[in-house]
């Protein structure tokens, strides 16, 4: 039976897991505290399966890495770059490697596109209106599987001609046909604060 996700645990568990690496990150490890963005909303969406927390791990994780990458993150207090991109790597690394080992390579897929297309956004100098709405859909595929509508977008993120307000209606639409309409706008504002409190130095 899963169960809710708590910011304490989820974050917990991935200061753990860096801890574990080492000298190379365990001595910039921020002390205890911050917020988890799409765990509650996988929490909403997994209502019911067994590896609900093992997703919200997986997300988080995958979301600190991205903090990490153009923000800051909230586990690691450095202004050494370098580390930050390492931590950043091996955040997504983890991430996609403990989500494959669930056996659900369509939404290994998934999550890897969005690392791909939220790097492409940052790229083109983007704001982190993109990102969030890539989130939001992101995790809705990853919790109750791909729609049409994710794909067909899905598709035109990748030609550079998605619309961000389409992206963001997108995954309001199916968030409320899932039930987590609340969960989802939660998780958009989690997203715009992470993003907001954390630029880099």
């Amino acid at each position: 039976m899963s169960q809710a996700v708590t910011g304490d645990a989820v974050l917990e568990r991935l200061r753990a897991l860096l801890a574990d690496e080492g000298e190379a990150i365990a001595p910039a490890l921020s002390p205890a505290g911050g917020d988890v963005v799409v765990g509650p909303l996988v929490s909403a969406c997994g209502a019911g399966r067994d590896d609900t927390e093992e997703l919200a791990l997986v997300l988080e994780s995958i979301l600190e890495g991205y903090l990490l990458h153009y923000s800051r993150g909230r586990l690691l207090d450095t202004d050494d770059e370098d580390l930050r991109l390492l931590a950043g790597d091996h955040l997504y690394a983890v991430g996609l490697s403990r989500l494959a080992r669930l056996g659900d390579l369509d939404a290994v897929r998934a999550l890897a596109d969005l690392i791909t297309l939220c790097a492409r956004a940052h790229a083109d100098g983007g704001t982190a209106r993109q990102p969030a709405a890539l989130w939001l859909l992101t995790a809705l595929v990853v919790c109750g599987g791909r729609w049409p509508g994710y794909e067909r977008l899905l598709g035109a993120a990748h030609e550079g001609r998605a619309d961000m307000d389409e992206l963001l209606a997108e995954g309001r639409r199916r968030a409320a046909e899932m039930g987590v309409g609340l969960q989802a706008q939660a998780a958009l504002i989690a997203f715009a604060s992470a993003v907001a409190d954390r630029p880099h130095a």
